[in-house]
């Protein structure tokens, strides 16, 4: 590995963007749900997409056990990505992966993000699996992720593909399943909450409690969409990103003006 390249990236920092988005997906989600977006963006923003362990080009590399594990694992290995502004943006379990990276970096006193984008998953203080499935049986374990909605439909139903992404399911499974929030110090960055007008799984309140995990601002956007509204609107939720981090980056210039 180079000095300014990570397994959990396509490829180095931009050394132009004067921000970067680093996106985190769902569970059985890759980097790929991110590929589009920068088309949405200005230049000087750039988008990571990250790459989690056990899928795509890192379909051997295993999983840690927990989401605390994954983001020091992370952090070792993505420095390079945090010397200038960022934001984080994650759906479901990449949200929470998200705040967890947020918080470590504040209590390292590490950069912190500009904004949190949590997307599609209740605040961690009201977050609950509803049952662990990540051991079940083949049988029961699909079974499951279809009851809960937990996969997209389109893998469940190809059985040949189903079969390699398994073990990386229940990889994913585990880290959402074992999942404790510790209660500690607020972060400081905006926070924006996302969520879907049609998810059964996630309430407004489920939304809006992400406000009390920051002392700074705080705003909820909700879009057309169940859970997985991320694949249907994923165009339109970047550029309300992007409309949103450029108007943030144009107000900062000003004020240092």
């Amino acid at each position: 590995m180079s000095n300014n390249h990570s397994p959990w990236f396509s490829g180095p920092p931009d050394a132009r963007a004067r921000m970067r988005l680093l996106c985190f997906p769902y569970a059985a989600g890759t980097a790929s749900l991110f590929y589009s977006w920068q088309a949405h963006f200005p230049a000087d923003i750039q988008i990571c997409p990250v790459e989690l362990p056990a899928r795509a080009g890192r379909i051997n590399d295993p999983m840690p056990a927990s989401v605390a594990g994954l983001v020091d694992q992370f952090l070792e290995e993505a420095p390079p990505y945090f010397d200038r502004p960022f934001s984080l943006f994650g759906h479901s379990l990449g949200a929470l992966i998200a705040f967890e990276l947020a918080r470590v970096m504040k209590d390292r006193r590490m950069p912190s993000p500009v904004r949190l984008f949590a997307s599609a998953c209740q605040a961690p203080q009201v977050f609950r699996s509803e049952r662990p499935i990540h051991h079940l049986p083949d049988p029961e374990f699909i079974e499951a992720l279809r009851e809960i909605d937990g996969t997209p439909d389109e893998v469940l139903a190809h059985q040949e593909l189903l079969g390699v992404l398994l073990p990386m399911l229940r990889a994913d499974f585990r880290l959402a399943d074992t999942y404790k929030y510790i209660p500690g110090g607020q972060l400081t960055c905006a926070i924006t909450a996302v969520g879907g007008s049609e998810d059964e799984s996630i309430s407004r309140g489920d939304l809006v409690a992400w406000h009390s995990q920051t002392t700074g601002p705080f705003n909820l956007w909700m879009v057309r969409g169940t859970h997985f509204f991320l694949r249907f609107q994923g165009s339109k939720l970047a550029k309300m990103i992007a409309t949103l981090l450029s108007e943030q980056q144009s107000a900062q210039m000003k004020a240092r003006i």
